[in-house]
């Protein structure tokens, strides 16, 4: 399928999770400078400081996530084949972007005292994604979940 053709609300969703997971290797290149800046916390770096691995699979991990998720969005733009369990799978994932981004509310009313620069960001972050997620996936045709 031509990319001419696709739904470009997805597109961009991809390139995001492309960026972000391509922004959580380059944390486990960085080291931990790089945890820290990013807001991992000090535990994170503190491991990553003494050369344990744990931090760099955990990161790693999180940027294999995010390739997949990457993966589907482009496959549900029709810029890749369809792959398996495709609008469920971009649901989920859109859920779980609008759902990490709403962090912010509860720690905004009840727990001012966790309300960090990461907190804010990351939840701000994760709201666009899953908003531009959210526009494509109601872009998409209607089709059974599979």
């Amino acid at each position: 399928m031509s990319i001419a053709n696709s739904n470009p609300a997805l597109i961009v969703a991809g390139v995001l999770s492309l960026v972000a997971s391509g922004l959580h290797v380059a944390i486990i290149f960085g080291g931990a400078g790089w945890y820290r800046f990013f807001g991992a916390g000090e535990r994170f770096a503190r491991a990553a400081e003494q050369g344990e691995a744990w931090p760099d699979i955990a990161t790693f991990g999180i940027a294999l996530v995010l390739f997949v998720w990457a993966l589907y969005a482009f496959s549900g733009a029709g810029a890749l084949p369809a792959l398996p369990m495709l609008r469920a799978a971009l649901i989920a994932i859109t859920a779980v972007y609008l759902l990490r981004g709403a962090v912010l509310l509860p720690v905004l009313l009840f727990s001012r005292s966790q309300l960090t620069p990461f907190v804010v960001w990351s939840s701000l972050i994760c709201l666009g994604y899953g908003a531009v997620h959210l526009l494509g996936l109601l872009r998409m045709p209607a089709v059974p979940l599979e």
